[in-house]
């Protein structure tokens, strides 16, 4: 039988993505105790303030003076997916929205024309440690849909459908399904300037966590998408009797079922869509089709700063409850309990 298998690649910061998706980070820090500043208590000395990626003591600050995360900065021409499986992310932007989330929850962010934005890990615990785990995925914008107004979508973990499938001999493999569908459920509604959005796309977001021995069938998807695999948990797993590589991505066929056996346990990222073809642009964080749309992007964000950064320092924390709300700019104040499930927030 043919291999479904393209290409591979090894997985390193950050991991390598196919249209139309752009980005793919994966973070994974177990921060010690927090202080009073939310900030890790334990010595910063020796690390690169301001561009801490050094993973030293199994964490790092990334651009966080204080507490770690990432301080204000622009995007245009974009969406960001920002899963978060453990720990906090405070959300501040430049409309003036606020939000904190963790534990499962998911910020889906359609940057369009243009926004600023924090993205700070609060350490809220002070007597044990304070574990930080996410994906964050940028997700292409067709033309059409660059300049689309800024807003953001909460979609609380309590909403994300978690699906679970036995094998023959009762082993387990649970998929949350983060966009588009598996039988048995269908993921969030995403953006409607997303290309997401479009049923056409067909884009795919899972994770995929494998019990030990566990035997499971990825489904097939239509012709003429780009799928990747990430396998970014684990150190044994099967793909067709294949044994593959651990901290690998798989560019796979997107046609036929793919059956996955793991060894001691897995877990994988799931990214796949129908590519948006257009050309790409990019400086930073300003993704667009040409060159000329990048330098307007520039001087657009340096003549208006997308509206202007509201808050009262670079890296605002939302203060010290374990609570998860989302604020919006027209005042409105979400909490996981307010909506149904699936709902998405208000344009902000």
């Amino acid at each position: 039988m043919p291999s479904a298998i393209l290409d591979r690649a090894a997985l390193a910061f950050p991991w390598p993505t196919l249209d139309p998706f752009l980005f793919c980070a994966h973070h994974n820090d177990n921060y010690p105790e927090g202080d009073e500043r939310f900030a890790p208590r334990a010595t910063l000395i020796g690390r690169n303030i301001g561009a801490d990626f050094s993973a030293r003591d199994g964490w790092s600050m990334y651009h966080g003076r204080s507490t770690p995360g990432f301080p204000q900065h622009p995007h245009r021409g974009f969406e960001t997916i920002t899963i978060a499986r453990r720990g906090w992310i405070d959300h501040s932007d430049s409309l003036g929205a606020a939000a904190r989330f963790g534990r499962g929850d998911v910020q889906w962010m359609t940057a369009g024309s243009g926004i600023v934005h924090s993205e700070m890990f609060p350490l809220l615990r002070r007597d044990e440690r304070n574990p930080v785990e996410l994906f964050q995925i940028w997700l292409n914008l067709p033309r059409e849909n660059k300049m689309a107004a800024p807003y953001f979508s909460m979609y609380w973990s309590e909403s994300v459908p978690r699906l679970e499938f036995a094998d023959a001999a009762g082993r387990k493999t649970t998929v949350a399904v983060y966009a588009g569908a598996l039988p048995g459920g269908r993921g969030v509604q995403p953006p409607p300037d997303s290309w997401a959005a479009h049923a056409h796309s067909e884009v795919r977001i899972l994770t995929i966590q494998m019990s030990p021995a566990a035997r499971w069938r990825l489904p097939s998807a239509a012709a003429g998408l780009n799928r990747a695999l990430y396998f970014f948990n684990g150190a044994q797993l099967r793909l067709d009797g294949e044994a593959i590589e651990a901290a690998h991505v798989f560019l796979l066929k997107s046609e036929g079922e793919v059956l996955l056996e793991s060894g001691d346990g897995a877990e994988l990222l799931l990214l796949e869509g129908r590519p948006i073809g257009e050309p790409v642009a990019q400086y930073g964080p300003f993704v667009m089709n040409t060159q000329q749309e990048i330098y307007q992007a520039m001087a657009d964000y340096e003549r208006t700063r997308f509206g202007g950064w509201p808050w009262a320092d670079d890296a605002p924390v939302h203060g010290n409850e374990e609570r998860r709300f989302a604020r919006h700019a027209d005042g409105r104040t979400e909490r996981p309990h307010d909506g149904a499930p699936g709902s998405a927030a208000a344009h902000s």
